[in-house]
This record gives structure tokens, sequence and C-alpha cells, in this order.
């Protein structure tokens, strides 16, 4: 048995990967639906209205902290990945509430953010067992 694992329970780094997957996913359809969207800004900018300065580089920054997070959580020690796990947690909260519109949008907002809460209360807990 891994030692960080509890007596029955999942190992808290396999716990946390599979959180991080399951925001990611919900993030990316959201973001599928919001092209689908015909009030949603996106389209505007697919129909040619300007992007804003950064705005895809935001945007691609905002997903890949989901998605390295899937990775770092089963490869960082336990103190770090606890820290790490904490701040990203935080930082996607904020940007979630921050982002899209419409009440699809709102669903998956909540559904990733009830996750992430989660996710920060599992490694705000996580108490390793031997280190």
């Amino acid at each position: 048995m891994n030692a960080n694992q509890p007596a029955g329970g999942i190992d808290p780094k396999v716990k946390l990967s599979l959180l991080w997957i399951f925001v990611l996913l919900n993030m990316a359809y959201a973001d599928i639906l919001s092209l689908m969207d015909s009030t949603s800004p996106i389209r505007e900018i697919m129909a040619g209205a300007p992007m804003p300065a950064g705005g895809l580089l935001a945007g691609a920054i905002v997903m890949e902290t989901a998605i390295v997070m899937v990775i770092l959580s089963w490869v960082l020690s336990y103190k770090i990945n606890r820290w790490v796990t904490l701040v990203i947690g935080a930082l996607n909260i904020l940007l979630v509430v921050r982002g899209g519109h419409g009440s699809y949008y709102v669903f998956f907002a909540t559904v990733e953010v009830a996750c992430i809460l989660l996710i920060i209360w599992f490694a705000w807990k996580w108490k390793p067992t031997q280190e």
C-alpha cells in the first residue's frame, strides 16, 4: 500500500488528478458550447470582430493550468503538491467566475467551482502518513 494512501481509500494524488480531469472536461465543453451560442462574444470574433490583445494567450494559460495539474498532482512531492494545488485552484476559481455568459455557462461554472473547491478542500485536509 502507498504511504500516502489512507486505509480503504484512494491515493490523494490519484484523487486530485481525477478531479482536475473532471474540471478540465467541464471547462472544455463549456467552451465548445460557447461556439454554438449565437450571443457569445467568441462568435462575434469568429465573424470578424477584433480579438482583444492577448485573448487567445489568456485562454490558453487558463486551460493549461488545469491540464498541468493533472500531471503535477501525480509527480510533485506532498508539500509542494499541496500548495500548488491550493494556489492553482484559487486562481482557476477566479478565472471561471469571471469568464463566459449565459445560463449554460453559469451551470458549468457552478459545477467547475464546486469541484475546484472540493480539490482545495482535499488538498487542505491532506496529511501525509509518512514523509
